[in-house]
């Protein structure tokens, strides 16, 4: 018998019914037709937490939660918070707001008071579980901070020591709600080029179907344990990951958040087979001076995303941590996240020179970024995509939403290559949105806050080249005449109100700016100049 933070776990019977096809299925269906199917078979562990799960354990306590939720006043359509690190209730809150259609707003835990606040205002979100801090930031302080300003958050769970209330036994029987594959059941944030970030709208029958294809594509079966040390509130962590590897019937080892040596240990430990991760995190594994030490013979395969994919790494993560087919993919929120992935058995060069070919029932074209019209194959352009992926669109922002997606086809903001095999390559952005290790940073939102600072006249923010994280955040600044303000003082302003990886990592004070005849600051001319002085 498992015990769950202090409390006995008391099986209910399962549902029956057969295992339904993802693709016309939903979130909670996936849970109560695993745990049919499959009733025994361990089906999450997290190994810090000494504790692990059944199928049947896990949709027994998803479907606790989900009464006790209906029971507390949320219905279907209502948006449900959670700002945490990995932890099992993280999982099953997953699975226990869809099977009462209640969307699940994910929210990253780097976020501060001021961006906390906007998300739960903005999403209208009813309900909040949250642990108490994590990485030195009180989130309790931060949201008690904001709290006055979020007249419609009336339910606040602290985690993990609410969840037993959250998870006792609910003698009643939920009423039947209608819940249809196509209804919007997830919600995350994602930052643009116009200041603060777009609550992205994703279907049952958005992430299901793409975390299904992903997998199938990558050759996962119901034998692979996945070793899951991606943060849940991305779209990799909960979508890939949690629902990928549940589509596959497959076994999942968590980490609360990730370490070189807990995630190497991981691996060894339970025989994982497949892992996830960004390129910094494989840096982190590879470069540790105790990574001999750890027999990592049972790696297969894998997707390395959210970041360009140096060669070295690849060739490094092949031939020293064994993961012979691991991939490459290329994603982003509005998509599922999934657009294009690399085979498992593709060579190593197209495995870091491209981010591989469309994915299953995914369209996706290189068009001229102005007139919109289809560009010869090998020609640059701007990638667009269609499909059943596409988000439902932005919450609360329909112009933006209609800006976006144009005749079914979303449009990225990525600069591309399509060779005559269909394999894409990135080769830039249109938008001037920075990604750092996985990370979308706004230049506007900095910019914004800065332009707060008594002793900065104007600001702007821009990405320049990292080997580890792909970009970092760099701005150049105009002092006020008079004015004394140096560059630690500025990352320490902007570490009072913004995430840590929205924090300039390089700052320069000048006294003009690069700009268009009309007037328009050049934010890729700072970059080239930035990488200029460099070389």
């Amino acid at each position: 018998m498992r015990m769950l933070r202090g409390f006995r776990l008391i099986l209910n019977s399962t549902r029956s019914g057969g295992l339904n096809a993802v693709q016309l299925s939903t979130v909670g269906n996936l849970i109560s037709d695993l745990a049919r199917e499959h009733a025994t078979r361990t089906a999450l562990i997290f190994p810090e937490l000494n504790i692990s799960f059944t199928f049947a354990e896990l949709n027994d306590l998803s479907e606790r939660v989900a009464k006790n939720l209906y029971r507390a006043g949320f219905r279907k359509g209502d948006r449900f918070a959670i700002w945490a690190n990995n932890m099992p209730e993280w999982i099953i809150l997953e699975f226990a707001t869809a099977k009462i259609g209640v969307i699940l707003l994910t929210v990253n835990t780097s976020l501060r008071r001021n961006e906390l606040q906007y998300v739960l205002s903005q999403s209208g979100a009813r309900g909040l579980a949250l642990v108490r801090s994590f990485r030195g930031v009180n989130f309790m302080e931060e949201l008690e901070a904001v709290r006055p300003s979020l007249p419609e958050l009336r339910e606040v769970f602290i985690l993990p020591e609410d969840f037993e209330g959250l998870a006792a036994p609910a003698d009643f029987e939920l009423p039947a709600i209608p819940l249809d594959p196509h209804d919007w059941i997830n919600m995350q944030y994602t930052s643009g080029t116009t200041g603060f970030p777009k609550g992205v709208m994703l279907s049952h029958n958005n992430i299901l179907r793409n975390a299904f294809n992903t997998m199938k594509k990558l050759g996962m079966a119901s034998s692979d344990v996945l070793c899951l040390k991606i943060p849940l509130f991305h779209c990799f962590g909960c979508i890939t990951g949690v629902l990928g590897a549940y589509s596959q019937g497959a076994q999942i080892v968590g980490l609360t958040e990730f370490n070189p040596v807990r995630a190497l240990a991981a691996i060894q430990n339970y025989r994982c087979t497949v892992v996830f991760g960004v390129p910094t995190m494989f840096i982190a594994e590879l470069n540790h001076p105790d990574f001999h030490k750890y027999d990592l013979s049972s790696l297969r395969t894998g997707i390395m995303g959210g970041a360009p994919c140096p060669l070295e790494v690849m060739k490094a993560v092949v031939e020293k941590m064994g993961a012979r087919h691991m991939t490459v993919g290329y994603g982003l929120t509005e998509a599922s996240p999934g657009v294009t992935q690399t085979r498992p058995d593709d060579p190593l060069d197209l495995r870091v020179g491209t981010v591989g070919v469309a994915g299953t029932d995914v369209e996706v074209k290189i068009v001229d970024p102005v007139s919109g019209d289809e560009l010869a194959r090998g020609s640059e352009g701007e990638l667009i995509t269609r499909g059943y992926h596409v988000m439902l669109g932005y919450y609360g922002m329909p112009d933006e939403t209609n800006l976006a997606v144009r005749g079914g086809w979303l449009h990225t903001g990525d600069l591309a290559t399509m060779d005559e095999r269909g394999y894409i390559r990135i080769t830039g952005r249109i938008k001037d949105v920075i990604i750092r290790g996985g990370e979308n940073v706004a230049p506007r939102e900095i910019e914004e806050l800065l332009l707060t600072h008594p002793a900065i006249r104007e600001a702007y923010a821009y990405g320049v080249p990292s080997d580890l994280f792909g970009q970092e955040v760099a701005v150049a600044v105009q002092l006020r005449d008079g004015a004394l303000l140096n560059a630690g003082a500025l990352q320490d302003f902007c570490r009072g109100h913004l995430a840590r990886f929205k924090v300039p990592e390089f700052v320069e004070f000048v006294s003009e700016f690069p700009a268009t005849a009309s007037g328009k600051v050049q934010r890729y001319k700072l970059a080239e100049a930035w990488v200029s002085r460099r070389q």
